[in-house]
């Protein structure tokens, strides 16, 4: 092997090391962003309506990608909530979706909120920090085409990122 060719591999391998590096930086600094501007919603829909801020975060997380999603920039949906839009009424907008438009970003938290609130599961629910069972419930009646998978993903977003201390503050009492 020759030194030339060794060099151009080690500054590959040094470059994909940075861009490693920086991506993770990137994706870590996009998701605590994330989390500091939308916690304070989740805790307040927490206290308001019994379903942990964890569930609510952590579901926002996975179905917006963490805000980046074409849904969540253009149409201020954070939880996949299919519905009309009028995306094909602004002028150089190009992306069609088959999901809810909303007028801003709390709008959307309030109506998955309420959404949920009208579940079977929800007065059986509601007040209890378990997050693991939310999820469950939400699975099982059919929040998500996904599944297990889903069920998986949220709580793996919740535990990763220590979303359940924020349930800590639940000051919710049942009625």
């Amino acid at each position: 092997m020759t030194l030339n060719k060794m060099f151009s591999r080690g500054w590959f391998c040094a470059v994909l090391c940075m861009i490693l590096l920086f991506g993770n930086s990137a994706y870590s600094q996009s998701r605590n962003r994330y989390v500091t501007k939308y916690q304070e919603t989740a805790i307040a829909l927490m206290n308001e309506t019994g379903i942990p801020a964890s569930v609510i975060l952590g579901i926002a997380m996975l179905e917006s990608g963490m805000g980046t999603s074409k849904n969540a920039r253009l149409l201020h949906n954070h939880f996949g909530i299919v519905g009309s839009n009028k995306l094909h009424k602004k002028k150089g907008v190009t992306y069609r979706s088959r999901y809810r438009e909303f007028a801003s970003d709390d709008a959307s938290f309030q109506y998955f909120a309420k959404m949920v609130m009208k579940k079977r599961y929800y007065s059986k629910m509601k007040g209890d920090a378990k997050y693991k069972d939310w999820l469950k419930h939400m699975n099982n009646s059919g929040y998500s085409a996904a599944g297990r998978e889903w069920e998986r993903r949220v709580g793996g977003m919740i535990s990763r990122y220590k979303l359940y201390k924020l349930d800590e503050q639940m000051a919710y009492s049942k009625k």
